[in-house]
């Protein structure tokens, strides 16, 4: 597994519904291009894959 990821907010939440705006905010992007490190757990997962279509998610060894 990996021991971190590197995710970027590359699209806007106009459009998506309230809980994916939700998982945005609560993994602290605020604008398009921030990007923020997370470590690997099964939550931070769960909601990289919720919101997948919004991020650019990279790996982290």
């Amino acid at each position: 597994m990996a021991k971190s990821f590197r995710v970027k907010l590359k699209k806007s939440t106009i459009g998506c519904t309230e809980t994916q705006k939700e998982t945005v905010r609560c993994l602290g992007l605020r604008k398009i291009g921030q990007e923020k490190v997370f470590a690997d757990n099964p939550a931070v997962r769960g909601q990289i894959f919720k919101i997948q279509h919004l991020l650019d998610v990279t790996v982290e060894k």
